[in-house]
């Protein structure tokens, strides 16, 4: 865990690839038992210190995170999530030369929650839940495209299953790509906005995957990390 930023109401941490942000059936150490221990350590508080969940990534995702540090912060920021105020921008690096340069999608998705798998279902399919999202293509090569998403719904795997869908997976990613190999998911959240829940002031934070790995090394990923 890093954290980016920190005050009496929020943490802005970056969450390693292939952490839980919660406590999970796995029992590993998942990113909201380490920032609430962060927390305790760091002030002193006796007890177990409050830490509000706002938003989740999904394990193999990495990047920022905003953590409540307080009931009314946690409220206030999860209005912003609900209303779409809060802007998350993810990159990833898919397989592919792809041919968009910008693109909508819009699917029905439906959950396996014994296999943790997600699905493209009919719309009128018991279970099925709208998601959407915009997608810009950055950089392209002969094997790879480097993309950045915004997602207009916060279903799981979302992003995964929306990109495979229409040919180009992502990177590294061992439960929709078939050819993938063990590795990180190419998939990062990148860009974090929204409004501090008692200044009012906006507030953005940056953070770049590692540029000296594969396949963020394929592209110029600096130029895009700059405020």
């Amino acid at each position: 865990m890093q954290v980016v930023y920190e005050d009496n109401q929020i943490l802005v941490v970056i969450k390693p690839h292939n952490q839980p942000s919660q406590k999970d059936e796995s029992g590993d150490l998942d990113l909201l038992t380490e920032v609430k221990e962060y927390v305790k350590q760091k002030y002193n508080k006796p007890g177990e210190a409050f830490i509000g969940l706002v938003h989740r990534l999904d394990r193999p995702t990495g990047g920022l995170m905003v953590f409540a540090r307080n009931s009314k912060s946690a409220e206030r920021l999860s209005k912003q999530l609900q209303s779409h105020q809060m802007q998350k921008v993810y990159f990833a690096v898919v397989e592919g030369k792809i041919k968009y340069q910008s693109q909508s999608l819009v699917h029905y998705l439906k959950k396996d929650e014994k296999n943790n798998l997600v699905k493209i279902c009919p719309a009128l399919e018991e279970g099925a839940k709208k998601a959407e999202l915009m997608f810009e293509t950055l950089e392209r090569n002969e094997k790879h495209s480097l993309l950045s998403v915004k997602i207009l719904t916060g279903r799981s795997h979302q992003i995964r299953v929306q990109l495979a869908s229409i040919g180009y997976p992502i990177y590294g990613d061992m439960k929709y790509n078939k050819n993938a190999t063990k590795g990180n998911l190419a998939l990062w959240a990148g860009k974090l906005e929204f409004t501090h829940p008692t200044t009012k002031e906006k507030m953005v934070f940056i953070a770049s995957p590692d540029e000296s790995k594969k396949p963020w090394s394929e592209f110029n990923i600096s130029k895009y990390f700059v405020r």
